[in-house]
């Protein structure tokens, strides 16, 4: 880091150490994090201990606390999130390990206002989780959190990708009122904190994943909050599947719905157009045995899937538009994957 840009990290320090704020600190030491190029960190921690002042000390103690979740991630291995712009992939040519941020700052908050013994130090008062989309393509995950001291509630954010399998692709930290214009339902922390982090363990180890430019100035506070909520839930269930009540009263509906079931997986919000195309003329003729009863069964209960999702014009209209073919691509064994060939090989055998 130049001598210009530690000026500036100081001065904002300065201004942090009158404003008395955790939450703001933690933010900008979050941001601080990630503008930090691998070969920038020793220079940049050496130098704040060298010069030793009342700011310098505040962004030790700040860079600790908030990187200490991710020194504990054992899927981020200690690694920096990725720069603004980059994939989630790209992350691992530019690991940082997260633990020199933490000994560099060990025990200097003891030195400083106690103010600054707050950052970290927070209890969770909600959590609440639902479509960020129509057709449940990307989830929102959030949870709201006060200090200890009852001062400066906010609410965390994050965007998780359905389509993409799960991952965290977006995140922000705002004040409790931004959850008035989300249409989320009220969930245990516990759970929705083991989404969040199940979302970024899984964007960690996906290459060359598409993240928001804002996610990694984001991403430290996401797991420092995440992990700091008792009753940790992972994998965190999705109770969507044990909701539904609306199986329609048909010989062979329940071996249609656990198709269904299996095919939806650990994604069930998302339900969209493409996803009822993908299902009726792709995945069932290439993957499932169903009996001529199920295949007959199988619109109604598609067609009540899709009212529990939201009975989106869209995604009844496709219904409609290809539950017609279904029983012919069933019929159609040069459609079966290999999977099926050979369970139909199995049953055909005398």
């Amino acid at each position: 880091m130049s001598t210009t840009a530690f000026g500036t990290a100081i001065a904002q320090a300065r201004d942090l150490l009158r404003w008395r704020s955790p939450l703001r600190t933690e933010l900008w030491a979050a941001r601080l994090a990630a503008g930090l190029d691998p070969d920038e960190v020793e220079p940049f921690l050496r130098e704040l201990a060298e010069d030793g002042g009342t700011e310098a000390r505040l962004t030790l103690a700040a860079l600790s606390v908030v990187n200490a979740a991710a020194d504990l991630s054992p899927s981020a291995g200690g690694g920096a999130p990725p720069h603004d712009g980059e994939d989630a992939g790209a992350t691992a040519d530019r690991l940082v390990d997260a633990g020199i941020f933490v000994r560099a700052g060990h025990g200097v908050a003891e030195t400083l206002p106690g103010w600054v013994r707050r950052m970290g130090r927070v209890t969770c008062e909600g959590a609440w989780y639902g479509k960020a989309d129509p057709f449940g393509e990307q989830t929102l995950a959030a949870l709201s959190f006060r200090y200890e001291n009852g001062k400066e509630p906010h609410l965390l954010v994050v965007a998780i990708d359905q389509v993409s399998g799960g991952l965290a692709v977006d995140a922000v930290v705002e004040e409790v009122k931004f959850l008035d214009d989300l249409d989320l339902r009220p969930e245990e922390p516990g759970a929705v904190a083991g989404r969040v982090l199940d979302a970024f363990e899984l964007g960690d180890r996906i290459m060359g994943a598409m993240v928001a430019d804002t996610l990694s100035a984001v991403r430290p506070i996401a797991l420092l909050r995440a992990q700091a909520i008792p009753g940790l839930v992972r994998p965190a269930p999705d109770d969507t599947v044990s909701r539904f009540r609306e199986l329609p009263e048909l010989p062979g509906a329940r071996e249609a719905f656990e198709k269904l079931v299996e095919f939806v997986g650990d994604r069930p919000l998302w339900w969209s157009p493409a996803r009822v195309t993908q299902f009726l003329t792709s995945w069932l003729p290439r993957e499932a045995l169903l009996s001529e009863s199920a295949i007959a069964a199988m619109p109604e209960v598609v067609r009540a899937w899709s009212r529990l999702s939201g009975a989106h014009a869209a995604v009844l209209a496709q219904v409609e538009a290809d539950a017609p073919r279904l029983p012919a691509l069933m019929a159609d064994d040069s459609l079966a994957g290999l999977g099926k060939r050979i369970a139909l090989a199995q049953r055909d055998q005398p």
